[in-house]
C-alpha cells in the first residue's frame, strides 16, 4: 500500500489501481448560490460559483457518492421591485421571465443541478415562515424601533435602493442608499446628501418603524470558535473575511423590512412587513431540498451529511456567519463543512457591471458559440478567481482554445485514434513487453489521476484541470518520443505496446476530464466505445481491453479565428460607447425650476434653409434658420446623426432667446431642441404638422 499525499492507493499494475479518500460522510449536500432573478447569468457568475459547483458535484457522482445539488432563483428583494417599476410590470412577471431564462441557460451549459427551484413558490413560503416562527417562539429575536426614510407622497418606507442622493465621498449625484456605484463606498441612507425617493422624486422624511432582529452578537463567541479554530482549512480569502467581521464585533441584524414583495412576516401586527431577503434566500436551499425528496431531513439534519456551499465572495458573510447563526439558533440543522467561495472575475480589465451591460451573458454566448460550452467552461476554470480577482479576455479565450484544447488535448486524441485505425482497423492491440519508458508513463497515468482527484477534493479546480491536461501533454510527448510511425515496419510488436498505452491514456482522459468538459468527454467516450465507467477506473492502465473496437472519431475541438474574436471585442466596445453616451437616469434629474424660470425660454418653430459641416470637425453642423422674425445661424453638434442636405426644408423647434455663443469662429444664436434616447442617439423635436415659422411653443 502506497500513501500518495492524502490518498491510500492499493493494488499493482496487474490488478489495476484503486484509490479513494478515507470516507467520513455518508452523503453530500451541495448548494450553489441562488442567482438573483432580475437578469441573465454572466461569466462572472459561472466562474465564481456554478462551474466549480458543477465540477465538484460531477466528481462526487463519478465516485458513486450519494450527492444532491441544490439551486434555484432568489426572487425577492428591492432590485426586483425596482426593475418591475422601471418596466411597468409586476415583480412576479420579472422573476418568471428570468427564472425560466436562467434555468434553460444552466441546462444548455451542462450545469447539472438536481433541482432548480424558486423562492416565490408555496413550499418556500411555508418553509421560510416555519423557520421564522420557530426562532420567534424560542425568543431568539429582539424587536427594535428605529427611524427610517419614508416617502410621504408614495406612502411607504423606502428600502436603501429606493433612495438616491449625493455621495459624501466622491459627490456622485446618483449614489444609492446602500452603495455609491461610482467610487464603491458602502453607505447608509443617512450618509447621502440631498436624499430623494426614486419612487416619487420627493425628499423623504425620517419616520419610526419596528422590525425583528437576529442578535448575531449572541453567537459571536461560538462563531469564533467554530470558524477560527475548527475550520482553519477554509480558503484564505474566506477565512480572512470571516475573521475580519468577527474581529470588528457582530451587531443585531434586521430579519424583516417594510415591503410588499416577499414572504410576509407570519405573525399578527406585521402587515406590510416581509422577511428580509438575506434571511429568506438561504432557507431556499432547504425548501428546494424538500421539493426534491421526501428524505430531505437526512440531508439537512444527519451529521453524516457533508454540507458544502458554493458562492461568490460577496456572499461569504451571509453563508459563513449569518446563515450558520440562523441554523444554530433553530437547533436541528447541520452546519456547512466548507464554503469554497471564489473572488470576482473581471472582463477585459474592467469590473463586470450589469447596470453598464459590461458582461458576457450566457444566453448570448450560447447563441454566438453553439456547441462550444466546454471551451468557456475550460477557460473560466483555467483562469478561475480562486484566491484573488482574475480577468477574462477574449484573446485569452481564443489562445486557450487554440493552444491548449486544440493543440494539446485534441491533437493527442486525434493522433491516437488515427494511428489505431490506420494500423489496427480500430481494434485495441494487445500490449507487448514494456520498457523502462513505458513503465514510467504507466506510473504517471496513475499519479496524474490521483493528483486530479485530490485537487478537486480540496476545491483547487484550476490545479485539478492542469493535472488532467498534463495527462494529455504526457500522451503527446510519449508519441513524439517513441515515433510509432517510424517503427511500424521494423518493430510492429513495439508499436502495439505504444498504441495500447496511448489508448489507455485516452480512456483516462475521458474520465478525469469529465467533470470539467462533460460535452467533449461524452463525445470522446462514444468514439472509444466506453460506456461503463466511474472515477474508480481513473488511473487504471487496462481500461480498454485488447480486441476492443474504436471508431474513427474526428476533431474534438476546432480553432477559433481572429475575426470571430474581434467581433466579440467590438460588441463590448460598442456597449462601452453606448453606456458612456447614456442619458442621466431618473435619479439624476436636474433640480426643479419654477414656472417663472421656464417661461423665460422663448421656444419657436423654425425652418432650416441651409446646412453644411463645420470644417475640421466631426460633430458640428452650421445651419441657416428662418425663425419668422429673422434669419439666423445656429451651430449644432448633430453631424453624427444627420446629413446636411437632408435637413434643408425641415421644420424644427429652437430656443430663440439663448445668449449668442461663438463656436469655431461662428456666432451661434439659439439652440435646436433634440431628444436623446437610451443609446445616446439624437432625434429632432418637430411640430406634428407644418406651421408658420416663429410660432411660439407654450
Amino acid at each position: 500500500m502506497l500513501l500518495y499525499q492524502n490518498y491510500y492507493i492499493c493494488g499493482t499494475s496487474e490488478t489495476n489501481i484503486f484509490f479513494s479518500v478515507m470516507k467520513k460522510y455518508k452523503r453530500y449536500l451541495v448548494t450553489s448560490a441562488l442567482p438573483y432573478a432580475n437578469g441573465p447569468i454572466h461569466i462572472g457568475h459561472l466562474a465564481g460559483v456554478y462551474i466549480p459547483s458543477d465540477i465538484y458535484t460531477r466528481y462526487l457522482r463519478l465516485k458513486g457518492e450519494d450527492v444532491i445539488s441544490i439551486c434555484g432563483s432568489d426572487e425577492h428583494g428591492v432590485p426586483i421591485t425596482l426593475k418591475a417599476r422601471k418596466e411597468g410590470i409586476s415583480p412576479k412577471q420579472v422573476v418568471d421571465r428570468y427564472h425560466e431564462m436562467n434555468k434553460k441557460s444552466f441546462e444548455d451549459f451542462g450545469i447539472a443541478f438536481d433541482i432548480f427551484s424558486r423562492t416565490s413558490n408555496k413550499t418556500h413560503y411555508e418553509t421560510a415562515s416555519e423557520f421564522f416562527l420557530k426562532l420567534y417562539n424560542k425568543g431568539e429575536f429582539i424587536e427594535k424601533t428605529s427611524l427610517q426614510y419614508y416617502d410621504p407622497e408614495a406612502g411607504c418606507f423606502l428600502a436603501d435602493r429606493y433612495i438616491t442622493g449625493e455621495c459624501p465621498h466622491c459627490h456622485y449625484q446618483a449614489a444609492y442608499g446602500d452603495q455609491c456605484e461610482k467610487c464603491g463606498s458602502s453607505l447608509s441612507p443617512s450618509d447621502l446628501l440631498n436624499p430623494k425617493s426614486t419612487i416619487s422624486g420627493s425628499q423623504p422624511i425620517l419616520k419610526e418603524t419596528f422590525h425583528w432582529y437576529l442578535p448575531l452578537d449572541k453567537y459571536e463567541t461560538w462563531l469564533k470558535k467554530w470558524i477560527l479554530e475548527e475550520h482553519t482549512e477554509w480558503k484564505p480569502n474566506v477565512y480572512g473575511q470571516c475573521k475580519s467581521w468577527l474581529d470588528q464585533g457582530l451587531q443585531p441584524r434586521a430579519v424583516s423590512r417594510d415591503l410588499d414583495w416577499g414572504v410576509p412576516v407570519p405573525i399578527e401586527g406585521a402587515k406590510g412587513k416581509v422577511l428580509y431577503v438575506w434571511f429568506d434566500a438561504p432557507i431556499g436551499y432547504i425548501s428546494a431540498t424538500k421539493e426534491l425528496t421526501p428524505d430531505w431531513e437526512k440531508y439537512w439534519k444527519d451529521p453524516e451529511t457533508r454540507l458544502i456551499h458554493f458562492i461568490g465572495k460577496d456572499n461569504i458573510v451571509f453563508h459563513c456567519i449569518i446563515f450558520p447563526a440562523m441554523l444554530k439558533a433553530e437547533g436541528s440543522f447541520i452546519l456547512p463543512d466548507n464554503v469554497p467561495a471564489n473572488e470576482f472575475l473581471n472582463l477585459e480589465n474592467d469590473k463586470i457591471s450589469t447596470s453598464r451591460n459590461w458582461a458576457v451573458w450566457l444566453p448570448e454566448y450560447l447563441e454566438d458559440f453553439p456547441g462550444k460550452q466546454d471551451i468557456l467552461r475550460y477557460t473560466l476554470c483555467a483562469n478561475a478567481p480562486e484566491t484573488k480577482d482574475n480577468d477574462f479576455t477574449w484573446k485569452d479565450f481564443q489562445a486557450r482554445n487554440n493552444n491548449e484544447l486544440v493543440a494539446i488535448l485534441g491533437n493527442f486524441i486525434n493522433r491516437t485514434l488515427v494511428l489505431i485505425n490506420n494500423y489496427y482497423s480500430g481494434i485495441v492491440p494487445a500490449r507487448g513487453k514494456t520498457e523502462g519508458y513505458d513503465n514510467e508513463v504507466l506510473a504517471e497515468i496513475k499519479a496524474l489521476a490521483v493528483a486530479t482527484g485530490e485537487a478537486i477534493e480540496n476545491f483547487k479546480f484550476r490545479e485539478g484541470l492542469k493535472e488532467a491536461m498534463n495527462l494529455a501533454r504526457l500522451g503527446n510527448k510519449y508519441l513524439a518520443d517513441t515515433e510509432p510511425w517510424k517503427l511500424i515496419k521494423t518493430n510492429p510488436e513495439r508499436v502495439k505496446t505504444i498504441i495500447n498505452i496511448s489508448i489507455q491514456i485516452t480512456a483516462n482522459l475521458s474520465i478525469i476530464l469529465e467533470p470539467f468538459l462533460p460535452f467533449s468527454m461524452k463525445k470522446l467516450r462514444e468514439w472509444i466505445n466506453l460506456s461503463n465507467f466511474s472515477w474508480l477506473d481513473a488511473g487504471k492502465t487496462e481500461i480498454l481491453k485488447p480486441g476492443h473496437k474504436i471508431s474513427k472519431g474526428g476533431l474534438l475541438f476546432e480553432k477559433i479565428d481572429d475575426e470571430t474574436i474581434n467581433m466579440q471585442i467590438e460588441k463590448l466596445l460598442k456597449t462601452r460607447k453606448e453606456t458612456e453616451k447614456a442619458p442621466l437616469t431618473v435619479a439624476s434629474l436636474k433640480e426643479t425650476i419654477s414656472y417663472e424660470e421656464f417661461s423665460k425660454m422663448d421656444i419657436r418653430t423654425a425652418t432650416v434653409l441651409e446646412a453644411e459641416k463645420v470644417p475640421k470637425t466631426s460633430k458640428l453642423l452650421k445651419l441657416k434658420i428662418d425663425c419668422g422674425t429673422d434669419i439666423r445661424t445656429i451651430v449644432s453638434g448633430i453631424a453624427e446623426f444627420y446629413e446636411p442636405e437632408k435637413l434643408i426644408g425641415k421644420q424644427i423647434l429652437i430656443i430663440a432667446n439663448l445668449e449668442p455663443r461663438t463656436i469655431r469662429g461662428i456666432e451661434s444664436k439659439g439652440m435646436i431642441l433634440m431628444a436623446e434616447d437610451s443609446k445616446g442617439n439624437l432625434v429632432m423635436v418637430t411640430p406634428e404638422s407644418k406651421t408658420e415659422n416663429g410660432s411660439i411653443v407654450k
